[in-house]
């Protein structure tokens, strides 16, 4: 067993040694763990390892962005004594999912010019509405939104998370929540120097339903009517079944 776990560590130094000699041409070079996400029932959450080398000191920056869509918010009010939505704004280049970590706070290492180019860090995203409106609305519409995707697990922010073994090697562990929604999405990482980026790569990720829940979806995006008749149907069934014990004889 010692002699498993020796071999395993001697793997992981050369691994490393081979990763710094080709950052040393590159800047930097980073992969994952694992380039997919399987959703299967009782999916909880998952979470993959990114590691990678630099040429030399430096700080990194981590930004992982899923697939973009389209997202309205609204606003209730209360008219008549009834609770209805008297305004709402749609946000059409919303990313699903939106993760970012740095080795440090990212006002410390990096300028608002840099950042606000490459979209890091939630204030960036540049979420730009699609419903017109007045500018003060759209903003508050739009911190409401941010909000509401932290609160769910969708954005998050995580300072100093990118760790350094040494000057050059470093690694992070990107964290997927239960409701991660499907698609490929792309795993961004930057070399930052003197506040400016100086070097980047980008890397794919997949997030996937896997299994009965991968035909299930599938049907249900294909035949929409059908799924829907079929679920009306279980569910009448369902209930009938559930009433034959408090039938009287």
């Amino acid at each position: 067993m010692k002699r498993g776990r020796g071999s395993l560590g001697a793997l992981l130094v050369l691994s490393l040694l081979g990763w710094g000699s080709a950052a040393r041409a590159e800047g930097l070079v980073a992969d994952l763990t694992s380039h997919l996400i399987a959703i299967t029932t009782g999916f909880t959450g998952a979470s993959v390892v990114l590691f990678g080398a630099t040429d030399g000191p430096g700080d990194v920056i981590v930004a992982v962005r899923g697939p973009e869509r389209e997202m309205t918010v609204r606003r209730k009010s209360r008219v008549a004594g009834i609770w209805v939505n008297t305004q709402q704004v749609t946000f059409a280049n919303l990313p699903s999912f939106y993760a970012v970590a740095a080795s440090r706070p990212m006002t410390d290492i990096l300028s608002p010019a840099a950042a606000g180019f490459y979209r890091l860090g939630i204030a960036n995203l540049k979420l730009a509405a699609s419903t017109p409106a007045p500018s003060v609305v759209v903003d508050a519409f739009r911190t409401a939104l941010e909000r509401t995707q932290q609160e769910a697990g969708l954005f998050v922010e995580r300072t100093g998370k990118v760790d350094f073994l040494g000057e050059r090697l470093f690694r992070t562990t990107i964290t997927f929540p239960s409701n991660v929604p499907t698609g490929t999405y792309l795993v961004e990482i930057f070399l930052v120097r003197d506040k400016d980026i100086v070097s980047g790569q980008t890397t794919p990720l997949v997030v996937s339903k896997v299994g009965v829940d991968a035909a299930v979806f599938e049907f249900s995006t294909r035949q929409p009517g059908f799924y829907g008749a079929i679920a009306v149907l279980t569910a009448v069934v369902a209930g009938w079944l559930a009433s034959l014990p408090f039938r009287g004889g």
